[in-house]
């Protein structure tokens, strides 16, 4: 049930959202048609090109909507200026073709998904205010249904039941059904030139490589600076102690201890730097024991949901290890907050990873917090990475990694 309340609170987002670009592409339609009735004078023929624009420009942005929910949609190339060349474009007409068909069937779905936790708030709370409606009238959201005692009253709070039920069974579909005419009308057309998506897996790949040249860069200094440093005071404590032992046998039992001081913090170190390439955790109690571990070892009060039916790739669930680790790390370092909380589950074939706090907010990536690292490490996996984080708080970070077998 935990899974299903948690789904239908993520299709009512999708949902309001949907309802939001729904707007934007009423008031584009509108629009559209002022141009049409312009042309027919001539004067609308020079507004075509922005209006192209601006219906590229909504487009876009239920692209952007589509792409923080599911698979992302490569977008076209710029729109021709020459309003012929632009107007035989497939992928203008595709949009205009949109348009219409989003300004219409995603506001309805949008505003019923919408209107279904406000009717049923409405309905379960009516048996607290039903006197005031006057004898006769209809219950809210029941038209058919009249209120004449308290046992009406209660008949329209379990209508309000019925609501939240057709919002968990159903949201998810309802998300889906908003979502349909722009993933099979705004992404690329059959046979365009996916040039795009190619530079887009050359810049994954690069980062890819960048982040693990970094990776080898960090490990490298950890030995060098650390236990590489640790390993020679050993020798040299040992070899002191061993001149020592002639003359001092009690300044030689020091100098044993002391280097036996060094060799456990130098074993120290380098299970660090273990930990650190892949920690043995994930191995040995798989991803949700490995962040249970981390989340008991924070220093802020931290929640933890974790949902992981099935196992990811071991890269991917490193990742998501790190991702984790760095995203507390930071919160604890420079949020100033009280709580964290981190959410982790998968959705269909995607690591979902969310981790909040309330803390001042105003994290930036460059500000080398850490956060530029966890983008490399998400992108090097064709993932998404998206902060929110204003001036007063809360930061909430969401990453979505592929997750495959």
């Amino acid at each position: 049930m935990r899974r299903r309340v948690r789904i239908a609170v993520d299709a009512l987002e999708h949902l309001v959202g949907g309802l939001g670009t729904s707007i934007l592409a009423m008031a584009g339609l509108f629009w559209l048609l002022a141009v049409v009735v312009l042309s027919l004078v001539g004067v609308g023929l020079l507004l075509v090109p922005g209006s192209l624009r601006i219906v590229r420009s909504i487009a876009d942005r239920e692209r952007g909507r589509l792409a923080r929910w599911g698979p992302g949609l490569v977008g076209p190339v710029p729109i021709p200026d020459r309003p012929l060349a632009a107007l035989r474009d497939p992928a203008v007409r595709r949009e205009l073709i949109w348009v219409p068909v989003h300004a219409t069937f995603g506001f309805v779905i949008g505003l019923f998904g919408l209107s279904l936790p406000l009717s049923a708030v409405q309905s379960l709370t009516f048996p607290f205010w039903y006197h005031l409606v006057p004898p006769g009238e209809a219950a809210p959201n029941i038209p058919f249904w009249t209120v004449d005692s308290r046992a009406d009253s209660i008949g329209v709070a379990l209508a309000g039941v019925g609501w939240l039920a057709v919002l968990l069974f159903f949201g998810g579909r309802l998300a889906r059904a908003q979502a349909w005419p722009g993933r099979r009308l705004l992404g690329p057309v059959p046979g365009a030139d996916l040039s795009l998506r190619v530079a887009e897996l050359t810049a994954t790949r690069a980062a890819a490589l960048d982040a693990h040249a970094a990776e080898l860069r960090r490990i490298e200094r950890s030995l060098h600076d650390g236990t590489q440093n640790r390993l020679v005071a050993v020798t040299v404590l040992l070899g002191a102690a061993r001149r020592a032992f002639a003359r001092d046998p009690a300044t030689g039992v020091e100098l044993l201890d002391r280097a036996q001081q060094a060799a456990e913090q130098a074993l120290g170190e380098l299970r660090t730097v273990v930990r650190g390439i892949l920690p043995p955790v994930l191995d040995d109690r798989g991803l949700a024991g490995a962040l249970d571990g981390l989340v008991a070892g924070c220093a802020l009060p931290c929640g933890v949901a974790v949902d992981l039916p099935v196992r990811c790739a071991v890269s991917v669930e490193a990742t998501a290890y790190f991702v984790v680790a760095e995203a507390l790390t930071n919160a604890v370092r420079h949020s100033g907050a009280t709580g964290v909380t981190v959410s982790v589950r998968i959705d269909r074939d995607t690591l979902v990873i969310r981790v909040g706090d309330d803390g001042r907010g105003g994290a930036d990536e460059s500000a080398g917090t850490g956060l530029a690292g966890i983008r490399r490490r998400v992108e090097a996996h064709d993932g998404r990475f998206a902060l929110t984080s204003p001036l007063g708080g809360p930061t909430t970070m969401d990453v979505e990694l592929p997750c495959g077998s």
